[in-house]
């Protein structure tokens, strides 16, 4: 894979690169946003380690501005803040993945060859899928409800698509973390429900019709 690491700390840096090297990725370093701006909007990478807190330009930054360039080059965040809210808000900047440091090798390995995967899967041509007035664009990345843009991030498109995709079933909090996001968080996180919260608000609340149900106990699904 071709990986590019952007991260200030030299033996951080170092450790990673020599690492994921060894594993036979092509490996490119940023030690600063600017820099990493650059090399992403020219070169093509199948993942992203991105450091949050850097010299000048931070993590954070760096997402919304290549997703509102409409670059969506899987993003794996790095950063030593864990709480729910600072997952949430590195999520709805536009990344894919969060990983709290300090951290295993082997999981970050892990969390890199998901993000990759995902990435294929979702170029794969997709057909429509529509429930009610809801209409899912797998291919163009676009939702709309009776026949209106509805405006999600990235991460609201993978959520919704995924319940869409599972229509009628159940889905966990566990079925949708591994899933939505490739990884086990912290079982006792918020974000699932936050994200739900999020595409009610988007999906459901302006229509009389409501597709996301809350089944007590056992998790959501979405159905017509």
């Amino acid at each position: 894979m071709k990986l590019l690491i952007v991260e200030d700390e030299p033996n951080l840096l170092s450790i990673l690169r020599k690492g994921l090297s060894e594993k036979n990725n092509e490996v490119s370093v940023a030690l600063d946003g600017t820099t990493a701006l650059d090399m992403i909007m020219n070169h093509n990478f199948d993942v992203v380690i991105l450091d949050i807190m850097l010299p000048d330009i931070n993590g954070i930054e760096i997402c919304r501005r290549l997703r509102a360039s409409k670059n969506f080059v899987p993003i794996l965040l790095l950063t030593a803040l864990g709480t729910t809210e600072n997952i949430v808000t590195g999520l709805n900047s536009g990344a894919d993945d969060y990983l709290v440091k300090p951290f295993k090798f082997s999981e970050l390995e892990a969390r890199i060859a998901a993000l990759a995967r995902r990435s294929v899967q979702e170029h794969r041509p997709n057909t429509l899928i529509q429930i009610e007035d809801l209409e899912i664009d797998n291919r163009a990345k676009s939702v709309k409800r009776n026949g209106e843009i509805i405006q999600l991030t990235a991460k609201e498109f993978k959520l919704l698509n995924y319940l869409a995709s599972n229509s009628g079933t159940i889905l966990s909090r566990e079925d949708i973390l591994e899933n939505v996001w490739d990884i086990n968080f912290d079982m006792n996180t918020n974000v699932v429900d936050v994200y739900i919260n999020y595409l009610r608000n988007k999906i459901d609340k302006p229509y009389p019709i409501k597709l996301i149900q809350t089944i007590k106990g056992l998790g959501y699904l979405i159905k017509s």
